[in-house]
């Protein structure tokens, strides 16, 4: 039998990670390691291995050569708005496979955007601009904190918030690996709960993300039918709590 699951992507202050609450119904199912869907791991960093990630940790300097921060800089400064679709997948620090999720993303430079979550639990995750919902259907509860400082360093906001940004990371290394350009970022801000984010474009597209929290455990998120730059009014990332939704914390009075 499999393990009942509850998981939920959460943004908080200084790292976007995803977390995971696993009650045990039966014994344990294997799973084979894996980083990306399998159609695009071979296009995929390896970000598994712990002595890599001690050594990154070590060497924080840009690389010489590379692809250099021109797929980023272009996203940034071109992106105004985008949707998509995804796939997640949540590795733990041996590269063993916890949990996946697929739904719809959306952003709005700056500082709106919303994660949908249809697997494997329905759930929303919205800036607004100035505050963060958080939104478990099958729990029926939000939460929500203001958007202002709380996840300025976050991987989150670097694909949706504005140019400053991107002045909170420091790449690291860049690489072209197929079709892929990867750039790996650190935060510049120390004690952040995540290691490393990697940034995949593929023809100058966003093709994917890649986040190494601080124990070791790999998100990887790719993304597809992606549109950009059509017209989203601010109202699309207006959220609402349900009638009867427990609602934990206070937003900003001036958005609701």
């Amino acid at each position: 039998m499999k393990k009942a699951k509850a998981f939920a992507l959460t943004v908080v202050p200084g790292v976007w990670a995803a977390a995971v609450a696993v009650a045990q119904t039966a014994e344990q199912e294997a799973v084979s390691p894996t980083q990306l869907p399998a159609s695009a791991q071979e296009e995929v960093p390896d970000t598994r291995s712990s002595a890599a990630l001690d050594e990154a940790s070590q060497t924080r300097a840009p690389a010489v050569g590379g692809v250099g921060s021109g797929p980023l800089d272009r996203f940034l400064d071109e992106t105004r708005t985008l949707q998509a679709e995804f796939s997640q997948e949540l590795l733990d620090g041996g590269g063993n496979l916890i949990e996946t999720a697929s739904g719809t993303f959306s952003l709005k430079r700056p500082n709106r955007f919303l994660w949908n979550y249809s697997e494997p639990f329905e759930q929303q995750v919205v800036a607004d601009a100035q505050n963060l919902w958080i939104h478990d259907v099958e729990l029926e509860q939000v939460t929500v904190s203001p958007l202002e400082g709380a996840i300025a360093s976050s991987p989150a906001m670097l694909l949706s918030g504005d140019a400053q940004v991107r002045d909170g990371f420091e790449i690291v290394e860049t690489s072209g690996e197929g079709a892929i350009d990867w750039i790996s970022l650190a935060p510049r801000e120390p004690g952040m709960d995540f290691h490393s984010v990697q940034v995949g474009f593929d023809a100058g597209e966003l093709f994917a993300l890649v986040l190494v929290d601080a124990l070791g455990q790999v998100t990887s998120i790719q993304f597809r039918n992606m549109a950009v730059n059509l017209d989203i009014e601010d109202e699309f990332f207006r959220f609402e709590p349900p009638a009867g939704a427990d609602v934990i914390g206070e937003p900003v009075d001036n958005v609701r």
